[in-house]
């Protein structure tokens, strides 16, 4: 919104899509469901920007809709703070189908990583050993967040986004300590590395050549992850089938 229109023909447009559910006590979830919307409803309708950047929550999303959004998409984001073991599987089946990964060393994050290679995969965050380090830091009150991530939360607390009140999704995030506050998943930390992260996916998307390759490396390197093996692993050390 702040670039120049000769600075926003250089940016890589890219379409966001977010698929969740939220189960009906969950309130911080439903939240940030109703954020997306709404940031989307302004993002969409933004004649500045529209051409660079849409913003798309797909609702009741499920294996019927992964079908077909899974084949159709290039990069996939499995961004849980890492040791809490939530990027689960659906990594698998992005990267299968030739997706490229930005995420944390969470969960499976952690072995596609290793069979892909590194230079196939756009990691940032803080990693599962230091994360109940950094906890301890911000309860004594040693964590500055990022000027961007202060820039965001005061844009959504302006109204730039409509009137329902995001308070309490926000103050999650602030404090240093107490149930629903201090940023239990450390978002805040890993914001500045998470955008170092898409701007490097900016820069490789820009080299075709390259992106393919990765793509390609990267879904050649998914082997492991395919039902073949993991059913044909099952038979001989679960199972005992001969």
């Amino acid at each position: 919104k702040e670039m120049s229109p000769e600075e926003r023909k250089k940016t890589t447009p890219r379409t966001i899509m977010i698929g969740g559910k939220a189960f009906a006590t969950y309130t911080n979830a439903k939240r940030i469901v109703k954020l997306v919307n709404d940031v989307g409803a302004v993002v969409n309708t933004d004649p500045e920007v529209n051409s660079f950047l849409k913003v798309v929550f797909v609702p009741n999303y499920n294996v019927s809709v992964a079908e077909i959004l899974i084949p159709g998409s290039e990069l996939s984001q499995h961004i849980s703070t890492a040791g809490m073991e939530a990027s689960g599987t659906s990594n698998m089946k992005f990267a299968l189908n030739g997706c490229l990964i930005v995420g944390t060393l969470d969960g499976a994050n952690v072995e596609i990583r290793e069979e892909i290679g590194d230079s196939n995969f756009f990691l940032f965050g803080a990693t599962a050993d230091r994360v109940a380090g950094l906890r301890r830091e911000r309860e004594r009150g040693e964590f500055r967040p990022d000027p961007r991530f202060e820039e965001a939360k005061k844009m959504i607390r302006s109204g730039a986004f409509g009137s329902y009140d995001y308070n309490p999704l926000l103050e999650s995030l602030e404090g240093n300590s107490g149930y629903g506050k201090g940023d239990y998943f450390l978002v805040g930390y890993d914001f500045p590395s998470y955008m170092e992260a898409q701007d490097r996916v900016d820069e490789a998307y820009k080299d075709r050549k390259k992106w393919i390759k990765m793509s390609i490396l990267s879904s050649a390197g998914s082997g492991k992850f395919s039902s073949d093996r993991t059913i044909q692993q099952y038979a001989d050390e679960i199972w005992k089938i001969k």
